[in-house]
């Protein structure tokens, strides 16, 4: 309380310097600097550590000094030792240490994975936390976090989707590099095409989110920071095999282009091939699909946003893909739509093009526009069911960013284009099955915008204020209105709050694969309309040291969606059906998450974190819990490296409470499920051994063999009236090894 009362005394007396130093740390990067949260300063003789908070700013008291030099430390950047000269404000530039991982950048400043700057609850994920993993594609990268949730939706296919906040993927908004390319058809297997060695960093954010890039992110936004081509190394390489026999093979290739060395690119080369064929659990269907992809990725950038005038990125992307599932004995040359050997194929094409240009007119002015396109071709099987789609997407933006006293305001205008054409028939005609036929999904969604960042109090204090105003082509105007609040008492404690609405279109049958794949049949009493839904939530981050060289966060946050107009396949009305309507009863979503990470004297780091979920919607006065939802999970990781960085050791494990389960008591009994599912644990494991540019790795995934007893009901009978994947909620695979190596070659100059 005295220090808390000397040092607003001083501020209004202008005397600062007499008692205590304010200052700023950053670090070099190649824009130029970047603020360090998280690191440490302290007087070289006396004094504890002090962590600079989200702003990159610090205070140290000046009392009884004897030695006034000031020392500063941040992982990633050469410690640094200057003289104080008695003034009032310091700012101190450290250096970048030299890189002594192979095709790792480090850029982390308090671990790998720690909330950052933003204003919303926000994780980044970033190369060395990817390196923790084999991360052969992005629903393998969030292994050692709890914010997120790989969740398997077709089993026979192995199509996944991400979770946030315990609600289905659908709920959260999947960008690249800031656009909304993952959606519709691109949405069951977009988020599987790209490799961990293209991502750069992952930012994960709970909650509301900015209106800047839509009116989805009902449940929060994954934005996936691909690769920097005036960044990356000039060459890298990615090796990888598991223990089923699938290989993946990646490439990236980045220099600059043109005389005055102004242009930059990025070329990212991707391949997957087929695993053998496997049934560990002898039930007749492969564990694991034939998976093979082709994936060529070339990013260009050109010039800064932060720098007066022009600045562009351009990306192109092709993806060629087929997955092959089902029964071991299944050809997809002889069997496509067979109804005596059951299986499921999947190929697709899907070019993509997106481009963002801008030009700064000054400190205070920034227009820029971004457009996006992608063309996806489906051609699939799902025993005798034929699925045919296509799909044409486009976005655009156009804003304008204001600098206003310490302010910002954003403005601008967008447009959303969908058109989506889904073809069901079947080769073995049942008159049961009431939903074959064309079906076509339009979104012509222009619409205006404006966000407000109020910075108060030398940013101790940030507020975002936005909303934006949508026209759907069939059902009129939607207002999103959302705000996100930012305080930080002190450079150890921040609370964050939000709250705002969203919506979205919903693309059913791309969404929930896993329906076309069931004997049951699809029913659609009435045109679906678009969900709605209210989040609102807070957090709070605990910043602390533990010595010169350890330091810790704690956070803690709690989000609630309330949903109108939810749409949830109910597999419980009827036996013999999916029922697919909006939902007029409440549903919602109640999520807890606290979390815990330290970083021990630079060379060991643990983290722990614990969710708690309940998710429900009402029938009448009951509450009916949503299926495949555990009501509480634990995550927890430990990674350890030598002193020399050659060696590396990464361990997580993952508890997942019971669920519920789709109700089965009407099938015969050895077709029936329990109500709710066994709680289960898996745990993974990897070593790394660094040596000049080579980094070789290995591991294994689910090291306790857990398995999902008989994942798929009927699956000795697949053409019969009762076979169904939707009752599949652990492991399929068991135990699985890997091993590979990375090469890479220099920073570019």
């Amino acid at each position: 309380m005295r220090r808390t009362f000397v040092f607003v005394l001083l501020l209004f007396t202008g005397s600062l310097h007499a008692q205590l130093i304010k200052g700023k740390l950053f670090g070099e990067n190649e824009q130029g600097k970047e603020i360090l949260p998280g690191a440490t300063v302290q007087w070289i003789a006396e004094g504890a550590p002090v962590i600079v908070n989200e702003n990159g700013v610090f205070q140290l008291t000046v009392e009884g000094l004897t030695d006034k030099r000031i020392i500063a430390r941040c992982t990633g950047y050469l410690t640094d030792t200057i003289q104080w000269d008695g003034g009032g404000y310091v700012s101190i530039l450290l250096k970048r240490a030299p890189v002594a991982m192979s095709g790792v950048t480090v850029t982390s400043k308090s671990g790998n994975l720690f909330p950052t700057t933003s204003v919303v609850q926000m994780e980044l994920i970033n190369q060395r936390e990817l390196s923790k993993a084999a991360c052969c594609d992005l629903a393998g990268c969030f292994g050692t976090q709890a914010s997120v949730q790989p969740q398997t939706t077709n089993v026979v296919t192995n199509s996944q989707e991400l979770r946030i906040l315990g609600l289905s993927g659908v709920y959260n908004q999947v960008l690249v590099d800031g656009m909304p390319l993952v959606q519709g058809l691109t949405y069951t297997y977009g988020i599987s095409t790209y490799p961990g060695t293209a991502v750069e960093n992952i930012y994960v954010a709970k909650g509301t989110t900015s209106v800047l890039q839509g009116f989805e992110s009902i449940s929060g936004q994954i934005n996936v920071d691909t690769r920097h081509p005036d960044e990356s190394d000039k060459f890298h390489f990615n090796a990888y095999i598991n223990s089923f026999g699938e290989k993946h093979f990646n490439a990236n290739l980045a220099g600059a282009v043109g005389k005055n060395k102004k242009w930059h690119s990025l070329l990212a080369l991707h391949s997957v091939q087929r695993a053998a064929r496997t049934d560990r659990n002898h039930d007749g269907f492969l564990d694991l699909p034939l998976l093979t992809r082709y994936m060529a990725y070339n990013k260009w950038k050109y010039g800064s946003e932060k720098e007066p005038g022009f600045h562009w990125q351009l990306g192109v992307r092709f993806v060629n893909e087929k997955r092959i599932g089902g029964q071991n004995n299944y050809r997809e040359d002889n069997d496509k739509g067979s109804g005596n050997i059951y299986g499921q194929f999947v190929q697709y094409n899907q070019p993509e093009l997106y481009s963002k240009m801008g030009f700064r007119f000054s400190e205070k002015h920034l227009t820029s526009f971004s457009a996006a396109g992608s063309l996806h071709q489906q051609d699939s099987w799902f025993g005798t069911l034929s699925y045919r789609g296509r799909q044409t997407l486009g976005y655009l933006n156009l804003q304008h960013e204001l600098l206003w006293k310490q302010h910002s305001l954003k403005a601008g205008i967008s447009y959303r284009y969908l058109n989506t054409t889904e073809d069901l028939g079947l080769s073995v005609p049942d008159p049961a099955k009431t939903y074959m036929g064309k079906h076509l999904t339009q979104l012509r969604v222009p619409g205006v915008f404006a966000e407000n960042t109020f910075h108060w109090a030398g940013d101790k204090m940030i507020l975002i204020a936005g909303a934006r105003l949508d026209k759907h082509q069939t059902e009129g105007y939607y207002f999103t209105p959302r705000t996100m609040l930012k305080y930080a008492i002190n450079h150890r404690h921040t609370f964050r709050a939000s709250a705002g609405t969203g919506w979205r279109q919903v693309n059913l049958f791309s969404e929930q694969p896993v329906m076309l794949t069931s004997s049951r049949n699809i029913i659609l009493p009435a045109t679906l309309k678009p969900e709605e839904a209210f989040n609102w939530g807070i957090s709070h981050t605990w910043r602390f040291n533990l010595g010169a060289n350890s330091s810790g966060t704690i956070s803690a946050d709690f989000y609630q969606t309330l949903f109108q107009r939810q749409i949830f396949p109910d597999y419980d009305a009827d036996p013999a059906g999916i029922v697919i309507r909006n939902l007029e009863n409440a549903s919602r979503s109640n999520a807890m998450q606290i979390d815990a990470s330290l970083v021990l004297f630079r060379q060991l780091e643990v983290r722990a974190a614990y969710n708690y979920l309940y998710a429900y919607r009402k029938e009448g006065k009951e509450k009916l819990l949503l299926p495949f939802n555990p009501r509480n999970r634990v995550m927890s990781a430990v990674s350890y490296r030598t002193v020399n960085n050659r060696w590396q050791a990464d361990i997580n494990a993952h508890w997942f409470d019971k669920m519920r389960l789709p109700d089965t008591r009407n099938n015969p009994e050895q077709y029936r499920r329990p109500a709710e599912s066994e709680a289960y644990i898996t745990v993974n494991m990897q070593g790394t051994f660094r040596i000049k540019s080579f980094e070789f790795y290995a591991g294994c995934e689910n090291i306790g063999h857990y398995l999902q007893r008989s994942p798929i009901i009927s699956a000795d009978n697949p053409f019969g009236p009762y076979f169904d994947l939707s009752s599949v909620w652990g492991p399929t695979r068991g135990r699985e090894f890997y091993a590979g190596v990375r090469y890479s070659l220099g920073k570019k100059k």
